[in-house]
């Protein structure tokens, strides 16, 4: 018997609420095509060429918006921000263009909706997607960055949110944003 089939889906998704990670929601699409989805699968890929991973299931109703427009804007929530990644996990029934309801959103370079007042905000072009099994990962060009001060992150841990206080800006550690 092999490794691979010792493994449960339900061991492995235990294993991985371990891991402690941020909350971004990512946003795709315009106008009444708009969607989006709730991710804490976002990973810094390069500096040389500004890029990130990102994952989605293929079987998401946002895949085919990404597929389509061929951008998107990670949107790194803060601490405050609890409500919007709840709705973009669709926990509170919202779909589609509907999730964006009750906050403010504005645009950069790619046109990807972008969260007023979130912690960070990468806008980036679809530079390319692998496929492997339910999901695709997503590498995106860096566009546009916008950083906000003077917060923490939300964060997801084991099954629920959670809030960091911005430790860092208050011992002056953390170093401006050439924008």
């Amino acid at each position: 018997m092999s490794a691979e089939t010792l493994i449960s889906e339900a061991d492995f998704k235990l294993s991985m609420r371990h891991l402690a990670g941020a909350v971004s929601v990512i946003t795709v699409g315009d106008g009444e095509d708009r969607t989006g989805f709730t991710a804490t699968s976002v990973s810094s890929l390069s500096a040389e060429r500004p890029s990130v991973i990102v994952s989605v299931n293929q079987a998401s109703s946002s895949w085919p918006v990404l597929q389509r427009y061929g951008c998107f804007c990670v949107n790194v929530l803060a601490a405050d921000q609890q409500p919007v990644a709840q709705s973009f996990a669709g926990l509170d029934g919202r779909k589609g263009a509907e999730r964006y309801g009750d906050t403010r959103w504005y645009r950069l370079k790619t046109g990807a909706a972008v969260l007023e007042k979130a912690l960070a905000v990468l806008d980036c072009r679809l530079e390319t997607a692998f496929h492997h099994h339910s999901h695709a990962i997503l590498i995106g060009h860096i566009c546009a960055i916008k950083i906000r001060k003077s917060i923490g992150p939300l964060l997801y841990w084991r099954g629920s949110y959670h809030q960091l206080p911005a430790e860092a800006e208050r011992r002056g550690l953390e170093k401006p944003v050439g924008q």
